[in-house]
């Protein structure tokens, strides 16, 4: 279906945000008390620092950012606006009642979300460039004035707006219960576009992609195979 609608030009495009394409959240909930979550994508170091009472952002909630991007490139400003909490769930075709709709709102999740990058956590992507030591982008955002405002810091909308990463969300949609899926899959789509020839990625190693994604660690490498 995906092929079809590209081939066509009828896709449903949304945008993720670079970070969080190139180093995942976390998959399942971290444990209790943890309030840190590192990945290492090469250079590329992804750092999300949780809220005490919310904990880390973690699973679904990694639809947050795919939703702030996906707004913030179609309005084209860091002041986003959306009519409730259930725009994000018509976004990605989900039901606006139900269990989806309390985890969402009551759970904690737009509050898990705020690390990523709304306000009760912070976090962070840095790399080195040549010239500059080491560049530091705080991904950070919070809610002002009306309740359905978002202001994305200057350096994050910067950031989405000059790496916007193509997303199909009919894709998005269908593997929004499977994280580990759709982590691979929006790394896989940013690796194919990037691509200019027959590439070999590593699965493990310091490079490895089982450093990238969300994925927690395994005791045995043929599981993450």
């Amino acid at each position: 279906m995906v092929r079809e609608k590209r081939e066509t030009e009828t896709q449903n495009l949304g945008f993720s945000s670079r970070p969080f394409v190139l180093c995942g959240l976390p998959v399942k909930r971290p444990k209790t008390g943890c309030l840190l979550h590192k990945r290492r994508n090469g250079q590329f170091v992804l750092q999300v620092t949780g809220h005490p009472s919310y904990g880390l952002p973690w699973g679904q909630d990694r639809l947050v950012p795919i939703f702030l991007a996906t707004i913030a490139i179609r309005q084209q400003t860091p002041r986003i606006t959306f009519d409730s909490a259930a725009g994000m769930l018509d976004i990605f075709g989900m039901q606006q009642g139900g269990s989806q709709y309390r985890r969402l709102v009551d759970s904690g999740q737009i509050r898990r979300g705020n690390a990523l990058p709304l306000s009760t956590a912070r976090g962070s992507i840095s790399w080195p460039k040549p010239g500059y030591g080491t560049r530091v982008i705080p991904i950070r955002s919070s809610c002002r004035g009306l309740p359905n405002m978002i202001v994305l810091s200057d350096e994050f909308y910067r950031e989405i707006s000059s790496h916007p990463i193509p997303t199909d969300l009919e894709a998005a949609k269908a593997l929004s219960a499977s994280p580990a899926a759709l982590d691979l899959f929006t790394w896989l789509s940013y690796r194919c576009f990037t691509a200019r020839g027959r590439e070999r990625v590593p699965l493990f190693g310091d490079y490895g992609l089982v450093s990238q994604l969300g994925s927690a660690d395994y005791s045995r490498p043929r599981k993450f195979r």
